[in-house]
């Protein structure tokens, strides 16, 4: 089967079937490139890049993130990954004794870690509200997850794309009937930018974090966080240093105590006005819609083999470029290992309390023979061992 064009412009190894693009992303040899451009200008100039010329350059990175996801660019710093920004928000937001934070049972393990922490510290409650799986429609999810709402409950924290089961939630609605409701509304958007359409002014969101070394095809470590602007001053930065008090402040003191913290290599958040040219100048839309489309086309494949049930309905609505299954096995890492080692197919399966989910992306690199590579080892693995139950 032909690969698209754009494979070689990828890094992976050839020998791996690569399924798990969801996870870490993988970036491009010119996004690569403009990193190792702007690393090889700070080690020629280390004062000049950290003390001054680096600013600018954030600036301007920050500005065309801002253009690509719709807010303005004061209100968007840069953070290596999505937990630590959510980890910004939840080690300040302001919590009292009874208080509660509404989520859904299908967040992020980390997230969920983070919020049990403070909300313990706190003496506050952390709610994972159960959902309701398979999905059947969006009003039937949002009465789901409202049917956790108390008159405890203070914010609402919830993600646009899950991890374990790459569902689409209607964070959009979410949002709208939490404002009404006098609620903060946080929004973990890991898998969203470069994956699905992220437009933060339609959102409306108080809070949104995403990662841009995921779907957008950065470097690793690059991930912002966007908080409304009547809410900054309510969020201390994760690390004290000379943007408190600055000597010199700027227009902005959500920017001088996140993006000044001494010796930080930042150079990977430099390369998004790249990464955003290279999803322009390859058409990117298209390329997300191919994905899709061979994603969907064999999820129903798939469920049938392992004895199990599609998450959701099969539409744009619910899916993006990543589909999970439930699996039925009790060893989750040594299932994944022997994916990996015996059959070379990178592929996460990942526990969400009692259940387990396998789960693949489609990235453009990825074709049908992928899959069925996949799906053969899955159909020896269930003939041969008992690894897996169906």
């Amino acid at each position: 089967m032909q690969n698209h064009p754009l494979t070689s412009q990828f890094l992976l190894s050839p020998n791996i079937t690569f399924l798990n693009f969801g996870s870490f992303g993988s970036c491009p040899k010119p996004i690569f490139a403009d990193l190792q451009k702007w690393q090889l200008e700070l080690e020629a100039e280390p004062v000049q890049f950290m003390a001054f010329n680096g600013f600018q350059y954030l600036k301007k990175s920050r500005e065309a993130l801002g253009q690509y996801i719709n807010c303005h660019a004061d209100d968007v710093v840069y953070v290596p990954n999505p937990s630590y920004a959510i980890n910004i928000i939840a080690k300040s937001f302001k919590l009292n004794p009874g208080d509660e934070i509404l989520a859904t049972n299908v967040e992020y393990g980390a997230l969920d870690r983070a919020w049990n922490y403070y909300c313990k510290k706190a003496g506050a409650k952390y709610v994972r509200q159960p959902i309701t799986l398979p999905l059947t429609t969006k009003e039937k999810f949002i009465e789901d997850f409202f049917a956790g709402l108390t008159p405890k409950t203070k914010a609402i924290f919830i993600s646009q794309i899950t991890s374990t089961t790459a569902l689409i939630f209607p964070v959009k609605e979410i949002c709208e009937i939490a404002k009404a409701k006098g609620l903060f509304t946080i929004v973990d958007g890991a898998h969203v930018p470069g994956h699905i359409p992220l437009n933060l002014a339609d959102i409306q969101a108080d809070v949104y974090t995403g990662a841009c070394h995921k779907w957008m095809c950065t470097p690793k470590g690059c991930s912002f966080l966007y908080i409304k602007k009547e809410f900054q001053p309510l969020f201390d930065p994760l690390i004290i240093s000379w943007g408190y008090e600055s000597a010199a402040p700027s227009h902005s003191q959500f920017l001088d105590y996140n993006q000044i913290q001494g010796t930080r290599d930042f150079t990977a958040f430099l390369t998004v006005p790249a990464a955003i040219q290279f999803m322009q100048e390859n058409n990117w839309s298209k390329v997300a819609a191919n994905c899709r489309a061979l994603a969907h086309k064999n999820y129903q494949r798939f469920c049938t083999l392992l004895g199990t049930a599609p998450l959701c309905p099969i539409t744009d609505e619910f899916l993006g470029q990543m589909c999970s299954m439930r699996i039925k096995t009790t060893e989750p890492e040594k299932l994944q290992r022997l994916l990996y080692e015996k059959y070379q197919i990178e592929i996460p399966v990942m526990r969400q309390d009692a259940n387990v989910f396998i789960r693949y992306s489609i990235q453009v690199f990825n074709t049908q023979q992928h899959l069925d590579n996949l799906y053969n080892a899955l159909s020896e693995i269930i003939s041969q061992t008992n690894l897996i139950q169906v």
